[in-house]
């Protein structure tokens, strides 16, 4: 009985896993999202984004030979706000770089890959068949004990660098989806 539990958490550990390393890779990827949203909406931003709208309409506007320089002189002057707009938006990203909630996350994801490390350090978190993973099998078993006949035991380490990989790929590709989505 107690074999057959301790088989059931070991078929349960690497999905538990899985799940736990997306969680922390949405978690930051909505913040990341957000923060890029909120910190391109400020006021002073807003404006100068408006100004830029406005000066190149009115040198579109100047299309005679004769308002060439004038018109000349308003695109340059546009694109000096452009260059300020840029420059509000890189000083803002950098104050805002990691805020509270990031640090907390980091803190948290650090903490968390250290005690399943150890938790699972000499103990496999799967088994997968040995035809699945071919050439990979030792790399997949590295620190996760004993072997079975036609068996690979994955370790820990090497399932939690395939799980973050796996969890950022999937967050990009729907974060992706949900900006055309929304766009």
């Amino acid at each position: 009985m107690e074999e057959t539990m301790t088989e059931r958490g070991k078929s349960l550990a690497a999905p538990a896993i899985f799940i736990l390393v997306f969680a922390f890779h949405f978690a930051s990827k909505y913040l990341e999202s957000y923060k890029k949203k909120k910190g391109s909406m400020t006021n002073a931003d807003i404006q100068l984004r408006a100004e830029i709208k406005e000066l190149l309409k009115e040198a579109s506007s100047l299309s005679q030979p004769s308002t060439f320089a004038q018109a000349a002189k308003l695109r340059r002057m546009a694109a000096a706000k452009e260059k300020e707009l840029a420059k509000n938006q890189e000083t803002h990203s950098k104050d805002m770089q990691f805020d509270t909630y990031e640090k907390l996350i980091l803190i948290a994801k650090v903490v968390t890959y250290a005690v399943l490390i150890l938790w699972y350090w000499k103990s496999p978190v799967a088994t997968i068949s040995d035809q699945l993973v071919k050439p990979f099998g030792k790399l997949l078993s590295w620190r996760a004990g004993r072997s079975m006949k036609d068996y690979v035991m994955v370790g820990v380490i090497p399932w939690l660098i395939v799980s973050t990989r796996v969890s950022k790929f999937i967050c990009r590709k729907v974060s992706d989806k949900i900006e055309d989505l929304v766009a």
